[in-house]
């Protein structure tokens, strides 16, 4: 059984400015201007491919454009005005936000509303005739193999090439990118923080795409926006700094002040020396949870695990620049978060009772670093991947293939197998 598309609600499609061509190429608009001043309504056949194998993720919120902007202004004349007139009303909106004038922002609302209810007046829907065919998100596809089909007539929908193009690239660069990783990291989970490397309005796009890949950990409530998942986090470097440098101090007034349904993730290299600041983070946090002197032998599993009072794991984000203190100088492969720095942490750990203490590792990882992480049997619970993710890069392309039913498409871009597709219905 296949999983249910999104509804295109889950997006907040800015309707208003793809109807009026905002985000599209000149060159798609000026084609759609022409077919409907010429009166030229042709049935065509559109396939949409990447250009490289690719998850494929995107293809529910293009739907949803589809949806909601496949059609036009009865009157385009009065319809660009009313949007000219539509922007100028938000940023009103924003500049009395900014200054907290409720009166404005009252005004400018009104205002905006009023617009795009006018231009909605002035809109004709055409979704219903045209035909659509899609992959959904999360399946894989291969270089040049059809993921999207559109057909009817492209005076309708022929604008909106350039934005289509755009959300399945995006999401399915991503996806593809984190599914090389989850194949390579053997069911170990992947936590995907790459929000800190790109812009915030693609948060939600990033992170949706990174669970459809396989990562369903996210850092930030935008990753998960399409999905409802809840963030998660650990005691960052900021707060170390914030109690003077104190990992221990750090950690025990997160406890003190954080739901405790989350789990206390603890980073541990801010003295480049995750071992030892994990015994003496272990053994204050020890102290502070159970009211005892730590003494040689104290049960330390005892502050281990999920929820309040309890360590859940730790974190090592070594610099690549650095070597831990505790890792032999042999060479390049000595600095950051090596294998031979995770082996000795995790034998330390365990003679120390900590068994069940989790060990994340983050910093400069990639598919090759956790493919060669997971040949040497390196005791990791879960890799935290940042900028990586965000470096591979899908092309999405699009061509008309048949015009009238009939064969009709550029050199080396003719129909190809659509037996996988399936079709959109609302």
């Amino acid at each position: 059984m296949r999983a249910k598309r999104l509804d295109p609600r889950v997006f907040k499609v800015p309707i208003d400015r793809i109807r009026a061509g905002y985000y599209s190429d000149k060159y798609f608009s000026r084609y759609v201007e022409v077919l409907k001043k010429d009166n030229h309504h042709p049935h065509v056949l559109y396939q949409y491919f990447p250009r490289k194998d690719a998850v494929i993720v995107g293809i529910d919120e293009a739907l949803a454009i589809l949806k909601l902007c496949t059609g036009y202004y009865k009157n385009e004349e009065k319809a660009a005005q009313l949007f000219g007139k539509l922007l100028d009303a938000e940023r009103e909106l924003q500049n009395s936000v900014y200054i907290m004038d409720r009166k404005g922002i009252e005004d400018a609302n009104r205002k905006r509303w009023d617009l795009r209810e006018a231009l909605n007046n002035l809109w004709i829907d055409k979704f219903n005739e045209i035909e659509v065919r899609a992959l959904y998100d999360g399946e894989e596809a291969q270089d040049m193999e059809p993921i999207m089909t559109i057909e009817g007539d492209p005076s309708y929908f022929g604008y909106l090439e350039t934005i289509l193009l755009g959300v399945i690239a995006r999401g399915s660069s991503t996806a593809t990118a984190v599914k090389r990783v989850v194949k390579v990291a053997h069911n170990k989970p992947i936590l995907f923080f790459s929000a800190r490397f790109d812009h915030y309005w693609v948060q939600a796009t990033d992170g949706y795409a990174a669970f459809k890949a396989g990562a369903n950990v996210v850092s930030t409530d935008a990753n998960a926006d399409y999905w409802g998942a809840e963030a998660m986090g650990t005691v960052p470097h900021a707060l170390i700094a914030a109690y003077g440098g104190s990992t221990s101090r750090a950690t025990i007034k997160f406890d003190q002040h954080i739901d405790p349904k989350i789990n206390r993730i603890i980073l541990v290299d801010w003295e480049n020396d995750v071992i030892g600041t994990t015994k003496q983070m272990i053994k204050d946090f020890y102290e502070y949870a159970t009211g005892k002197k730590y003494r040689r032998g104290a049960p330390l599993n005892k502050v281990i695990g999920s929820g309040a009072k309890k360590i859940w794991g730790v974190r090592f984000d070594t610099s690549g620049s650095l070597r831990d203190v505790s890792v032999t100088p042999i060479g390049e492969g000595s600095l950051g978060v090596c294998p031979e720095l995770v082996w000795k942490a995790r034998k330390e750990f365990d003679a120390m009772g900590l068994n069940d203490l989790k060990i994340i590792v983050s910093g400069g990882f990639n598919a090759e670093k956790i493919a060669l992480f997971e040949k040497l049997d390196v005791p990791v619970d879960s890799y935290g991947v940042g900028s990586s993710l965000l470096k591979e890069k899908v092309d999405i392309t699009a061509d008309i293939v048949e015009v009238n039913g009939k064969p009709c498409a550029k050199l080396g871009r003719s129909k190809k197998d659509f037996s996988r597709l399936e079709k959109v219905e609302y």
